[in-house]
């Protein structure tokens, strides 16, 4: 396996922990990932190009960054191959950096998802654009889990 597909493989199962390679992300990345209240993402297509930067609610964690997406997205499906994203934090010209993306379904991160996004999005209160355990484990949508790449910049 190349270097970086064992990279990828050991970020994914969680071998790495996400501060080991957090380092590469810049501190303006790290410091607006607090107050942000959206990123902007693109994957990496199949040609290897990179898609547009769309922007995403998401939740900041321990140096890891979760978001969620409809299950037939051009975003879930990429990364369901395994595959790099791209953030930019609060604006698709914000501070920038480069991640793997896996998807995951632990219901108890997604509680917690629910929790965070009621606190900071306001119409998030009312119930709507909320992760969701029971849409996730029906296949509707996916929580993505983005860990810094170390050879982001």
């Amino acid at each position: 396996m190349p270097a970086a597909g064992a990279l990828r493989r050991a970020l994914s199962i969680g071998l790495i922990l996400p501060a080991l390679v957090y380092a590469d992300v810049s501190t303006a990345a790290r410091q607006a990932l607090e107050t942000a209240k959206e990123i902007y993402v693109a994957t990496e297509r199949a040609d290897g190009t990179r898609s547009a930067m769309a922007p995403v609610w998401f939740m900041y964690e321990n140096g890891t960054v979760y978001f969620s997406t409809g299950s037939g997205s051009h975003k879930a499906r990429r990364l369901r191959k395994g595959g790099r994203v791209y953030v930019a934090v609060g604006s698709a010209d914000g501070p920038a950096w480069e991640g793997w993306g896996t998807l995951v379904s632990d219901p108890t991160l997604i509680d917690r998802m629910a929790g965070y996004y009621r606190k900071k999005y306001w119409i998030a209160w009312l119930g709507l654009f909320v992760p969701n355990k029971d849409r996730v484990a029906a296949g509707k949508t996916v929580i993505v889990k983005v860990v810094p790449a170390q050879s982001a910049g």
